[in-house]
């Protein structure tokens, strides 16, 4: 291999070029949607690092650490260790040229526009679930299980989930600490640089994340990362983290010691505190810590005496506070994320909450539609059409006419508060949304039926009043004595006042 090294070098080098050269001409190429983006940067990033892996290998060759490259060199020049004529060499040198590339077709000079444009035309495989729609959605379904089943969650709905789940200033620190909230947050993060790699290829994570650790680090010095300040002389005290017991699950010590003698005293050992005595003095002991910090508490629940007492407190703190670091790292890496995937997030929302609305036919006939929209979009290779006035488009995808734009009033906007304060541009659309989704889902939260009576009210304050005077005019308010005056016979049976009446005049009561 060593006599047709600099052969190898000289395919490495050429290989590396025309993967320049091919990452140029496919990035030259504007994507008809965003499938054809996705699949541009995947391919990119396949043809990326195949140079990595062929650079390295080159930097191997020409770091010669067994002088392999230097004799080969040597060897060029007729400078042989054993004295053989140099005409000889050549032709030695020559015929194994020959022979390697007799078994390497691959390693021979060839055009670029051979096989290597195929790769131009290639659709890599990116694994997308149904929910996510090849990267336009999230799918946090899973996370938002395990939120509102942990300590740490509330019972809210899909949608509200996706407001909160990257708030995590709002979740106490002392919830913080336990071990469910870690793996929690762990999980989400994990999702979400999964997800990120998938539809932002070309993204250098680990550069944005250096940059986050790098200013966490200095607000973390200067005690102001958000929702951790003070954490040093609070503490945030979850002792049983160490002891792989959980405090937070246990109100009374009769509950403590249901885990049996040997795992109290493994979490007392684990604390430095003293291990004997019987179930109940050992889960009074560790009951101890779940409100007192460990370098509060008396000396003489600890083990061997002040000194080591007061060594594992102070290893107890530092490690909490090593803890707390970790997490709080975890959370600004989210929160980033959260903050690059904004749209995402949003557009999320807004399809979780339109399905809301909608029925399973009607849910399937959108998603085939937008298949179909995607694959037109896809075929469609025509220029970007000149709308300088942003013009809305007509049915044959073109701007419609400047007047047209006029006469309907598509220049002027309605808001409405119901739908969230969404935007409505013309008078038509405005009218049309008092039977679309987005505003019945809102009048359904408010608890009052979308009827005609409520057309043209966009206020919540407004919608509120009218449907009280309608249910006072409906008499639901009033008190009907017929109806719900009660009158009970000797039997004890009750009866409204009108039945009463009824079965006495039929002498039945």
């Amino acid at each position: 291999m060593s006599s047709t090294l600099l052969e190898v070098t000289r395919a490495a080098h050429e290989e590396v070029e025309r993967f320049e050269r091919l990452i140029v001409k496919d990035l030259q190429n504007e994507p008809a949607s965003n499938k054809d983006r996705l699949f541009q940067s995947h391919r990119v990033l396949n043809m990326i690092d195949n140079i990595t892996s062929t650079t390295v290998k080159l930097i191997d060759i020409y770091e010669d650490k067994d002088n392999a490259r230097k004799d080969e060199i040597a060897a060029l020049g007729g400078q042989t260790a054993t004295g053989t004529n140099v005409f000889s060499a050549f032709y030695d040198r020559l015929k194994e040229i020959r022979e390697y590339h007799r078994k390497h077709p691959a390693a021979r000079v060839v055009d670029a526009n051979d096989d290597y444009e195929e790769l131009l035309k290639e659709e890599p495989q990116i694994e997308f679930s149904g929910e996510e729609a090849f990267g336009r959605y999230l799918d946090l379904h899973e996370l938002y299980y395990q939120y509102i089943n942990s300590k740490f969650g509330e019972p809210i709905e899909y949608s509200g989930y996706l407001d909160v789940f990257s708030q995590t200033e709002k979740i106490p620190r002392k919830m913080k600490m336990t071990r469910q909230y870690r793996e929690y947050v762990e999980n989400i993060l994990e999702y979400l640089i999964y997800f990120f790699q998938r539809t932002e290829p070309l993204q250098d994570l680990n550069r944005i994340f250096s940059r986050v650790t790098a200013e966490f680090e200095e607000n973390w010095a200067a005690n102001k990362v958000p929702g951790w300040e003070n954490v040093s002389q609070e503490n945030g005290h979850v002792p049983a983290q160490d002891a792989a017991v959980d405090l937070d699950y246990y109100s009374t010590v009769e509950e403590l010691m249901e885990l049996g003698p040997e795992k109290l005293k493994e979490a007392l050992a684990a604390l430095g505190l003293k291990t004997g005595g019987t179930v109940r003095q050992r889960a009074e002991r560790l009951f101890l810590t779940k409100h007192t910090p460990l370098e509060k508490l008396d000396r003489k629940h600890f083990a061997k005496g002040p000194r080591v007492s007061e060594r594992n407190g102070t290893a107890a703190v530092l490690q909490q506070d090593e803890n707390s670091k970790e997490i709080a790292l975890i959370e600004a890496k989210m929160s980033k994320l959260c903050e690059l995937l904004q749209e995402t997030i949003a557009r999320t929302k807004d399809n979780v909450v339109k399905k809301q609305a909608l029925t399973y036919e009607e849910i399937e006939a959108e998603r085939e539609e937008e298949e179909t929209h995607a694959e037109s979009e896809s075929e469609d290779e025509d220029q970007q059409i000149y709308n300088p006035l942003k013009l809305p488009m007509g049915w044959d995808g073109k701007p419609i006419p400047y007047w047209l734009y006029k006469l309907h009033g598509l220049g002027q906007e309605f808001k409405c508060e119901i739908c969230g304060n969404y935007s409505y541009w013309g008078r038509r659309a405005f009218e049309r949304h008092f039977k679309e989704w987005r505003h019945q889902h809102g009048m359904r939260c408010l608890g009052i039926p979308n009827t005609k009576n409520f057309n043209e009210i966009t206020s919540i304050e407004e919608a509120k009043e009218l449907w009280k005077r309608i249910q006072e005019r409906q008499g639901v308010n009033k008190w009907r004595p017929d109806l719900e005056e009660e009158y009970e016979d000797r039997e004890g049976n009750i009866y409204n006042k009108k039945t009463y009446a009824d079965l006495q005049r039929q002498g039945l009561i």
